[in-house]
């Protein structure tokens, strides 16, 4: 495996690393499922530091393909420095905890996502029983049989180890060879933080801002209260400071982070008025509001989903409803632990 220079028009899953920047590599990892293919690592080698943001799913074949594109720029696992992860989704964090336990390498986190470590690691209740109570809440018994029959996605032992340091707020992370602005995004978790190279005009932009796709909404053990509100405000904030090229973790690198924040903030505008107008045509619950709607850009029904996204998809409706809600668009209250919605 050599470097390569970056194609955004190839197939940015394509195992190998590749040049995006002087001294930053973007390093494609396998994910063990259908829908992501893959995931971007990102590693900044400056005087002979060796730094990694995001780290992959802690799985054999993604173990194996970071090392090889580690060696191709002349490093090895043991050499890196430092982990600083977006966020806690195991494509994210899981890898870094593993090879933490290897080499002892530094692993650095929003402090947004301690309630969720905290709840994860909870011996007294499946972590996942928060899911299936957000379900229960929109109404969802038959996403909730589906649920039920997915597998385990892993041990919780390796893959929910606390960091050793956390970001608190906004700040600035002093490298060998560059500085990286720490910003918080909470939204589509609520630790979730971007990376900021001003000098070099690049942001790191985890699942906040993807080129291709919408990231999912509050996917996480300890749920916000408003997480679409969140990932909004989260977004007119990257808007309004000077645009960079984009650095996704999934999809290829392009050149403007406002574009894509414009576009997705577009998608949200007319995603809410088409929930709001579920309720007004005769849902009632989440569940009912996202059967009405459409999936993907395909334009899928709900049941035309895997289990797992719809899952995503009705905790997805329901931040959009409990947005409307707050907004004072529409009414909610709850009959039989089943949150009802109406004009």
């Amino acid at each position: 495996m050599r470097p390569q220079t970056d194609d955004p028009t190839g197939d940015w899953t394509e195992s190998g690393v590749f040049s995006v920047a002087p001294g930053v590599y973007r390093i494609p990892l396998p994910l063990p499922n259908d829908g992501l293919r893959a995931v971007n690592v990102y590693a900044i080698l400056d005087a002979d530091e060796l730094v990694l943001i995001d780290a992959g799913w802690a799985i054999e074949s993604s173990r194996e393909l970071l090392g090889d594109a580690l060696r191709a720029i002349g490093c090895e696992l043991g050499d890196v420095r430092r982990f600083l992860v977006t966020h806690v989704h195991r494509d994210h964090y899981s890898q870094a905890v593993a090879l933490r336990r290897e080499f002892g390498t530094r692993i650095s986190l929003g402090a947004g996502e301690l309630p969720t470590l905290t709840e994860l690691n909870r011996t007294d209740r499946d972590p996942g029983e928060n899911h299936l109570e957000g379900l229960r809440e929109a109404g969802a018994e038959p996403v909730i049989e589906l649920f039920r029959q997915l597998p385990p996605p892993g041990p919780n032992s390796v893959e929910w180890e606390m960091p050793d340091d956390w970001f608190e707020g906004a700040g600035t992370e002093h490298l060998a060879g560059r500085d990286l602005d720490v910003l918080p995004t909470p939204g589509h978790t609520r630790g979730h933080v971007v990376f900021i190279d001003g000098a070099a005009d690049l942001m790191f932009a985890g699942d906040h801002v993807l080129p291709r796709i919408t990231p999912s909404i509050g996917f996480e053990a300890a749920r916000a209260e408003l997480p679409l509100r969140d990932y909004l405000d989260s977004l007119r904030l990257v808007r309004g400071m000077p645009d960079r090229r984009l650095m996704p973790a999934h999809g290829p690198v392009t050149t403007s982070v406002h574009q894509r924040v414009d576009e997705l903030l577009e998608h949200h505008r007319v995603r809410l008025e088409d929930t709001a107008a579920a309720i007004h045509d005769g849902a009632a619950t989440a569940y009912e509001a996202a059967l009405r709607l459409t999936w993907t850009r395909r334009d899928r029904k709900l049941d035309e989903l895997d289990p797992f996204n719809q899952f995503l998809a009705v905790h997805e409706t329901a931040a959009h409803l409990d947005l409307l809600v707050f907004q004072g668009k529409l009414n909610s209250s709850t009959r039989d632990g089943v949150r009802e919605y109406a004009s």
